[in-house]
């Protein structure tokens, strides 16, 4: 086939004969005009037809539906002199085709480049190259054999060092899930050894129950899931159990194997991830107590940054009355202990003034002083304000909060307006005081801490016990050693120096220069009762100074008995106890027939003067249409009524 055939090869009684003798099937053709030259018999026997019929019909009927495959084909037959082609299927007489093989060869006919083409049937010819290829594998005996064995074994020999070398546990399983091999390094972490593990369920053995102990059915597995889905699987949250009934965390990855498309089982490699995930927890631990201190430090630094910035009734004590020396003194007594201190007295007295003294006076003054307006907290926002929560312990806990005792922690934690403490947080309140331990909101871990408590009220803490009002064991428990802070009433003589006091800082405040102060304004401040204490005294010099012109001053001081505020006995005009006109609620004449009202009804009817201005005012408590001034109050110090009356202002928002 190596050289084109032509017909001067052959004689024309030699070809017919060669052609019809020939077992191969064989045909000549005119590509150029589509038409079969002529045929053997070996092509009619394999195409079931007769030869005439054959010769009858144009090549492309031969070949169906392969027309384009064809004229290439035929083509490069053309321009290359030679070809061959597997791609193509003869039509038989069963309408059914039949891959061949096709050698083609080029011969010149009548002027006219011909085609010879040899068809041989593909699979027959494939049968018979696979019988050549056995029969040479047999006959070359038993020592290639061996050496394929040899080669075999050397494999299996390397494969195995590799699994002894591995610092990873291996193992792997059929599609059944039994243990078909392990390597040492996985005998060593599951304190099995081969012989016991292979041949039974792996699943049964190691990966039987989850890190909590429930069962871990096989067919959640994911290592046998590999080899159900064909997909590798990893996981790092589980466990491998030891032959001791130990568990430790695992990371794994279970890897399908095939076998000529089959699924039969799956390749298992794990590691031992206890330490890393030790490691990891002591990590979290130290990054949590970081954060804490980071968090604790962060709101020290706010707290002190906010006294540093807050307008202090006074930078130190001012006075020299006998009242004031009674404090100071008793303030020395106190401060080098870490007993409790409850200061007793009038709003505006300089209550908080004097539990920073205390504090600047001990041993506790490098730590923070830390304090909690009770007046001013929600009711259910105590316990989280004093002892924090932790995220999620409640709806909008998005994080973690630490509270004012931790914060206190080592220093000072001043409780203003202690009797607003609702009566169910008291208890835990006292529970701190004696244990000196706490648990955050939704938190487990008990915390311990060190703080000295200093309590301040205005009300009488006495009878809110007798009223059920207040636990008497914290009473007791706050109330170590009582002070009792003076109203400015009784040290008339401090006047005239925190007068000055206030002039000097509020000129300072306001980039003024320092006015003097007349001795007729001095008497006047004396005369007045001051119902606001030192808080009214500093506000009427602040206000004072900033509507002052040039240097004078002039002291504009409220009505006494204005509406709604503390109104003393000698501010009434004197009555004669004895006529029948007499009303002074505080008579206390022999003769006085005026009411006298409890300490009860008096509660009662300065509460419902409280809410009767709400209702006129709709609820609205400053501005000038608020009840703060139709009352002729400050709106802080309403406020504060409000709460100490436990009175909803919006509840009568509504009302005319």
């Amino acid at each position: 086939m190596n050289a084109p055939w032509t017909t001067s090869t052959l004689s024309h009684t030699l070809w017919p004969s060669a052609l019809n003798s020939a077992t191969t099937a064989m045909l000549c053709l005119d590509p150029h005009q589509d038409r079969l030259l002529d045929c053997n018999e070996a092509l009619a026997q394999l195409t079931g037809q007769t030869r005439d019929h054959l010769l009858s019909q144009s090549i492309a009927r031969l070949f169906p539906g392969q027309l384009p495959q064809l004229i290439s084909f035929t083509q490069a037959c053309l321009a290359q002199q030679q070809g061959f082609s597997r791609d193509f299927c003869l039509q038989t007489g069963t309408d059914d085709t039949l891959p061949v093989e096709l050698f083609a060869s080029t011969f010149e006919h009548n002027g006219t480049t011909c085609l010879l083409l040899l068809l041989m049937d593909a699979r027959h010819y494939t049968r018979l190259r696979e019988e050549a290829e056995w029969n040479h594998y047999h006959r070359s005996g038993l020592l290639q054999w061996r050496q394929i064995e040899e080669i075999f074994s050397d494999i299996e020999r390397k494969n195995q060092l590799i699994l002894k070398a591995a610092g990873e546990g291996i193992y792997g399983v059929n599609a059944e899930g039994i243990t078909t091999f392990i390597n040492p390094a996985a005998e060593q972490m599951l304190g099995w050894s081969a012989q016991e593990l292979v041949g039974r369920n792996a699943h049964e053995i190691i990966h039987h129950s989850h890190p909590d102990g429930s069962c871990y059915p096989m067919h959640h597995c994911p290592i046998f899931a590999a080899f159900h889905d064909g997909v590798v699987h990893q996981e790092d949250n589980e466990v491998f159990w030891r032959k001791d009934g130990s568990s430790f965390p695992v990371e794994y990855t279970s890897t399908p194997i095939e076998d000529q498309g089959r699924l039969v089982g799956a390749v298992v490699i794990f590691r031992d991830v206890s330490e890393r995930r030790e490691a990891d927890r002591r990590l979290r631990v130290a990054l949590s107590q970081v954060e804490d201190l980071k968090r604790r430090l962060e709101l020290e630094n706010a707290y002190l940054q906010e006294e540093i910035r807050a307008e202090h009734n006074h930078r130190e004590i001012v006075g020299r009355s006998e009242a004031i020396l009674h404090i100071i003194r008793q303030i020395e007594l106190v401060a080098p202990t870490d007993a409790n201190v409850l200061i007793s007295g009038e709003s505006g007295t300089g209550k908080e003034l004097i539990a920073r003294a205390i504090h600047e006076s001990s041993q506790r003054r490098t730590r923070p002083l830390i304090r909690v307006n009770c007046a001013a907290i929600p009711r259910d926002l105590f316990e989280s304000e004093f002892f924090g929560h932790i995220k999620g312990a409640f709806t909008g806990a998005t994080h973690d909060r630490t509270g004012r005792f931790e914060l206190a922690d080592g220093g000072t934690l001043f409780l203003d307006e202690v009797g607003e403490i609702p009566l169910e947080l008291q208890g835990k309140l006292l529970r701190v005081l004696q244990e000196k331990q706490f648990e955050k909101v939704g938190d487990i871990r008990t915390r311990r801490v060190d703080v000295r408590v200093i309590a301040a009220t205005n009300r009488d803490l006495k009878k809110d016990v007798a009223a059920h009002r207040f636990r008497e064991d914290l009473y007791f428990r706050l109330n170590v050693f009582p002070l009792q802070s003076a109203p400015l009433r009784e040290r008339i003589e401090d006047i005239p120096l925190l007068a000055l006091h206030f002039i000097e800082r509020a000129c300072r405040k306001l980039n003024k220069p320092v006015l003097p102060l007349s001795i007729g304004d001095l008497h006047r401040l004396q005369r007045y009762p001051w119902p606001g204490n030192i808080r009214e005294l500093e506000n009427i010099i602040e206000r004072t100074v900033i509507l002052s012109n040039q240097n004078r001053l002039h002291i504009d001081l409220p009505t006494p008995n204005a509406p709604g505020e503390n109104v003393l006995e000698q501010d009434f005009p004197a009555v004669d106890s004895t006529s029948p006109g007499c009303t002074s609620p505080v008579c206390t004449s022999p003769g006085c027939t005026s009411p006298v009202l409890t300490e009860r009804e008096r509660f009662q009817r300065d509460r419902e003067n409280l809410i009767a201005a709400l209702r006129q005012c709709s609820g609205k408590v400053s501005g000038r249409q608020g009840a703060a001034a139709l009352l002729g109050l400050r709106p802080t110090t309403l406020y504060s009524r409000l709460q100490k009356f436990r009175i909803d202002a919006t509840h009568y928002k509504s009302s005319t």
